[in-house]
C-alpha cells in the first residue's frame, strides 16, 4: 500500500511528465485537519488541464486509487481531485494566480516534486 507521500509524488510526476508547470507539493498535514498533501499544477489551456486531470486519475487508479470526488472543469480553470488526504489542484494560470493556494497554505512545507 502507497503512503500519502506516495501517492502525492506519483501525482506530481504524473502531472510533469504531461508537461503540467510549476508543479508543486505542499505538506500541511501539521496545519489542516482534512488534508496532508496539497498537490498543484497549472495546464496551458482547458484541454491541456483536462489532460492532466484524467491523466493523474488514470495513474492513481492503477495503484487502487481512486478519488473520492473530482469537482470543477477544465472550462471553469480549476479541477480539484479528492483523494482523501492528498487533493491535487489542476489550474488555468489565471485561476492558478487568482486563487493564490500557494500564498494561503503558505506555512506548508514544500516537498520535492
Amino acid at each position: 500500500m502507497l503512503t500519502n507521500m506516495e501517492i502525492a509524488l506519483n501525482a506530481a510526476e504524473t502531472l510533469n511528465e504531461k508537461k503540467g508547470s510549476d508543479v508543486i507539493i505542499l505538506d500541511i498535514s501539521d496545519l489542516s485537519s482534512y488534508a496532508d498533501f496539497l498537490v498543484i499544477a497549472s495546464g496551458n489551456n482547458d484541454r491541456h488541464i483536462d489532460s492532466l486531470a484524467d491523466e493523474v486519475e488514470d495513474k492513481l487508479a492503477n495503484d487502487g486509487i481512486i478519488p473520492r470526488n473530482i469537482e470543477g472543469q477544465a472550462a471553469s480553470g480549476w479541477i480539484l481531485m479528492d483523494y482523501g488526504d492528498i487533493i491535487v489542484n489542476v489550474f488555468s494560470k489565471e485561476q492558478r494566480q487568482y486563487y493564490n493556494i500557494e500564498q494561503l497554505w503558505s506555512d506548508g512545507r514544500l516537498v520535492s516534486a
